[in-house]
């Protein structure tokens, strides 16, 4: 039911993290079966059967933000509700058993540690946050709330979807300071349609690499696994539209 992160380095001490896949649960089609999500039109008590499950599974308390593509960042701690009210993509905890988490049906998650296990952190990054910024706020509160400087942190790139199945129009391009010419630009591939529309495939985990090596982290490490092309593990909204979703966590161990 679990993916169990490869952290580049090896895992921080201290420091569990781990992402669903869709098998393993109760939902029937086409959320089967281990939807997390509660606002796609599954049943909302399997969904919190399953939550229980992951919570039970984790060892530690997820909290699901209220994801809208933004750059906010919550701080977490044991006051925090499990639902907290104000929409935010990412968070952190220096709390022992608070699971950072986030959803994603193709969009990255990712998961942070300092190298000391002393804070964690989960953003979600669909290209909208990404290009606005999601990873630079998330490493500000970082350094700003536990003094980790992005240089001490280590960085798990979830899987989402992959280059081969992004297709992008020219917003997406300029989002991420690329021209829109018809031609490669680096980490978007020119592929136009057969009636000769413009349209690039993206590598979303590339770019997130590349704003997180920019801003001075330096381990970083890609799961690689495209969720467009394995529907028997992943949900995805660019394959299926109606699904389920999944979710990564990270959190300091007791």
């Amino acid at each position: 039911m679990l993916i169990t992160p490869a952290w580049p380095g090896g895992a921080p001490a201290g420091v569990g993290a781990a992402m669903s896949t869709r098998q393993g649960g109760g939902s029937t089609p086409p959320w089967d079966s281990f939807n997390l999500g509660v606002a796609v039109g599954d049943d909302p008590a399997v969904v919190a059967r399953h939550r229980a499950a992951l919570a039970t599974a984790l060892g530690a308390r997820p909290v699901w933000l209220r994801q809208v593509h933004g750059t906010t960042v919550l701080r977490l701690d044991r006051a925090s509700p499990e639902h907290p009210p104000e929409p935010a993509d990412a968070a952190w905890t220096t709390e022992p058993g608070i699971a950072c988490t986030v959803q994603v049906a193709d969009c990255l998650p990712v998961l942070l540690a300092a190298h000391d296990g002393r804070v964690v952190a989960a953003a979600h990054a669909g290209w909208r946050g990404l290009a606005a910024g999601v990873l630079e706020a998330t490493l500000a509160a970082l350094a700003d709330g536990a003094g980790a400087e992005p240089g001490q942190l280590r960085a798990w790139l979830g899987p989402c979807i992959g280059p081969s199945a992004f297709e992008v129009g020219a917003e997406v391009l300029q989002a991420f300071g690329r021209q829109a010419l018809p031609a490669d630009q680096p980490l978007f591939r020119w592929a136009p349609r057969p009636d000769g529309s413009a349209r690039w495939r993206a590598n979303l985990a590339g770019l997130a690499e590349e704003r997180l090596r920019a801003a001075g982290v330096s381990a970083v490490a890609r799961d690689g696994r495209c969720t467009v092309g394995d529907g028997s593990r992943f949900f995805s909204f660019r394959r299926d539209g109606v699904t389920g979703r999944l979710a990564a966590a990270v959190w300091r161990r007791g």
